[in-house]
């Protein structure tokens, strides 16, 4: 098992995806590293060398920002449209989509759970007698 950037690796997929496991690479992310490197994108994670893999861990170590760095990066800079008061940041801060996604109805994940709003039933404390016919 492959440790690369305090991530290991998944053993039996690919290189080129078993890179997107760590936090800031993606998939145009991994080709550009490997073609650096020069390790093939189709050797699985199992069948890297250890050369291979110390050029892999040199190159993002040097030339890439990932896993701590990168979601601090991230956080900063969402606490930085907060903080100015941009739309976006508004919409941060109140946990809604800031992506310009619809909220009447989904946006679940971003909104929790369901709260059930409308009119309430009012208990009746005690019912009156019904009035006698007169006669």
């Amino acid at each position: 098992m492959a440790r690369i950037a305090g991530v290991d690796l998944p053993n039996d997929k690919r290189i080129e995806i078993g890179l997107t496991y760590i936090f800031g690479i993606g998939n145009s992310t991994a080709r550009k590293i490997l073609s650096i490197t020069g390790v093939s994108p189709d050797t699985r994670v199992k069948n890297l060398t250890e050369d291979e893999t110390g050029r892999l861990r040199q190159v993002i170590e040097s030339q890439f920002r990932v896993e701590g760095a990168r979601r601090s990066e991230v956080a900063m800079s969402i606490k930085r449209l907060m903080d100015i008061g941009s739309y976006r940041g508004l919409r941060h801060r109140k946990n809604l989509p800031a992506r310009g996604q619809r909220t009447r109805t989904n946006a679940r994940t971003r909104k929790g759970p369901k709260k059930t709003a409308g009119a309430m039933r009012k208990v009746v404390a005690a019912k009156k007698p019904a009035p006698k016919p007169a006669g």
